[in-house]
């Protein structure tokens, strides 16, 4: 049997529920995305620390979120040196995985800024809702290659609905498409939650080595998480092993 896990639209679900009676004030969306942040860092494995950007056209932060200091100071110096793995996020609107600051070449100035902060890996997805990226939601790890491309694909489940929710929370139109995109996220965690299960029981697996497996497989096939696990639920021989 299939028991309910905590993949991360969990918690964005709780999220979406104490924003939503937020007013609708430039501070309730700082508070927003202060929410944000906790339930991310709450939501991925051997995360430290998560932060959410809004950025307008000219990539200026016009709020952040974040969930302790060292968030704010990594984020911080991305800002004051125009480079990192957020700013090219938001930039690029892809998804930027980082396995060391410390040797990652990408941003010279800001990998050298942050070596004295307890973090090596970053994972930042960009917050795109329709033509327009509004910013970009990230994670640290106190440890090197902590995360991998299912962990960006698990971020990127976060921040589809996330960018709605931020985008239209001040207009009338919010609760149709907040519910509308998180249904859509809903129904992919469901799609990798049954995945899970089915290699459970044929392999007696608990979740998060099933989950582990499937990001594997994803990454050997150069697929996604969400494909894999639609074709495995669906009678596709995806599982190899």
């Amino acid at each position: 049997m299939l028991m309910e896990q905590n993949l991360p639209l969990d918690e964005l679900s709780t999220a979406v529920g104490r924003i939503k009676g937020l007013l609708l004030t430039e501070e309730k969306v700082d508070r927003a995305v202060q929410i944000l942040a906790r339930a991310i860092k709450d939501a991925i494995p051997g995360t430290i620390g998560a932060g959410v950007s809004l950025m307008d056209t000219h990539g200026r932060r016009t709020s952040a979120g974040f969930t302790d200091r060292v968030v704010q100071r990594a984020d911080a110096l991305q800002y004051e040196l125009g480079q990192g793995p957020c700013l090219t996020a938001w930039a690029a609107e892809e998804t930027v995985l980082v396995d060391d600051v410390r040797t990652d070449p990408r941003w010279p100035q800001w990998s050298a800024a942050v070596s004295s902060l307890p973090i090596r890996s970053v994972v930042s997805a960009a917050l795109v809702t329709g033509k327009e990226c509004i910013g970009a939601l990230k994670i640290y790890a106190a440890l090197p290659a902590a995360y991998d491309p299912g962990t960006g694909q698990l971020l990127e489940l976060f921040a589809a609905p996330a960018a709605t929710l931020l985008s239209h929370i001040q207009t009338s139109e919010a609760p149709h498409r907040i519910s509308e995109n998180l249904q859509t996220a809903l129904h992919r965690r469901d799609t990798i939650n049954r995945a899970c299960g089915i290699l459970m029981e044929r392999h007696g697996l608990n979740h998060e080595a099933a989950l582990q497996h499937l990001m594997q497989q994803a990454r050997e096939r150069d697929t996604t998480l969400v494909q894999l696990s639609a074709e495995l639920t669906a009678g596709t021989p995806a599982d190899r092993n």
